[in-house]
C-alpha cells in the first residue's frame, strides 16, 4: 500500500507527537534525579550526584527491590508453568468450552487493574479468609503474568504444528523424549520471551499489588509511591524511578530480540 505525501507527513507528525508525549516526561524524571532541588522544581537550579549516592545507600529501597525481585521471579516461574500447560491444553485438544476458557485466561490482563485488585482482595480476605502477605501478591501477579506466557506459547504452537512430533513418535520416541528433543527446542525462545515480559510486568506492578499486599510487604513501586511526597525524598524517588525504567526496559528489549531472531531464522 502506497501513501500520499500528505498522509505520510500527517502520520509522521502524529507519531512524533505521541513519542514526545511518552518520552519527554521520562526525560524530565531523569534530569530531576540529578537536580539540586529537593522539591524537583523546573528548570533544575543545579546538578548533583548526591541523590544517586543516597538512593543506593537507602536500606528501604534495597529491601523494596529485593521484595519486587522475589515476587517477580516466583510469579514468573508460576506463570510460565501454568501458561505453558494451558496453551498445550487449548491448542492440542478440542473440547466443549475451549473458547470460553481461552477468554477467561486472557481476561485478567484486559480488566482494569483496580477491578482485578478489588476482586482478589475480596477473594483472599472474605472467601479464603487468609491474611494478605507476600504470597497473596505472588498469586495476584501470576494471574495476569500467565497471559504473556500463554499468548507467546500458543502462538508458537499454532505455527509449528505437530508434524515433527508425529514423526518423532513414528520413529519410536516416547512422550518425554519427543518433548525434550522436539517440542521444547521449538518453544524455548517463546518461553523465554513470555517469561521476560512476565517478569517486567510483575516487577513494576502497583495497582493490584496495593490491594493484595499485607502491611509488611513493600515492593519498589509501593516504596516510590509512599516516599514521593515526603520531605527531601522526591529526588531519591526520581533516581529509583530511573532505575526502575531501565530494569523494565531490559527484559522487554531481550524479549523483542528473541522474537525477532526467531522470525529471522524462519
Amino acid at each position: 500500500m502506497r501513501l500520499s505525501k500528505a498522509a505520510r507527513v500527517t502520520l509522521a507528525a502524529v507519531t512524533g507527537i505521541i513519542l514526545v508525549g511518552l518520552y519527554v516526561p521520562l526525560f524530565v524524571v531523569l534530569v530531576n534525579s540529578f537536580s539540586t532541588s529537593t522539591s524537583l522544581s523546573w528548570p533544575p537550579p543545579g546538578f548533583t550526584l548526591e541523590w544517586w549516592g543516597k538512593a543506593f545507600q537507602s536500606q528501604g529501597a534495597a529491601d523494596a527491590v529485593a521484595t519486587s525481585v522475589v515476587i517477580a521471579l516466583i510469579a514468573t516461574a508460576t506463570a510460565t508453568v501454568l501458561g505453558t500447560l494451558l496453551s498445550f491444553a487449548l491448542q492440542r485438544f478440542a473440547f466443549f468450552g475451549r473458547q470460553a476458557i481461552s477468554l477467561l485466561i486472557v481476561l485478567p490482563i484486559a480488566l482494569p487493574g483496580i477491578i482485578t485488585g478489588i476482586a482478589l482482595n475480596n477473594f483472599f480476605r472474605t472467601i479464603l479468609g487468609v491474611p494478605l502477605s507476600l504470597w497473596t501478591v505472588v498469586i495476584a501477579h501470576a494471574t495476569f503474568c500467565i497471559v504473556t506466557v500463554f499468548n507467546n506459547v500458543i502462538a508458537r504452537l499454532r505455527r509449528t504444528g505437530v508434524n515433527l512430533e508425529d514423526a518423532s513418535a513414528d520413529l519410536g520416541a516416547g512422550i518425554w523424549t519427543t518433548f525434550r528433543l522436539v517440542t521444547f527446542p521449538q518453544l524455548r525462545s517463546a518461553l523465554m520471551a513470555g517469561g521476560l515480559l512476565a517478569f517486567a510486568l510483575s516487577f513494576d506492578e502497583i495497582i493490584v499489588t496495593t490491594f493484595t499486599a499485607g502491611s509488611g510487604v513493600t515492593t519498589l513501586p509501593i516504596f516510590i509511591l509512599n516516599n514521593m511526597f515526603r520531605p527531601n525524598q522526591a529526588p531519591i524517588v526520581a533516581v529509583i524511578a530511573v532505575v526502575l525504567v531501565v530494569v523494565s526496559i531490559v527484559p522487554i528489549y531481550l524479549a523483542q530480540r528473541l522474537a525477532g531472531s526467531e522470525q529471522t531464522h524462519r
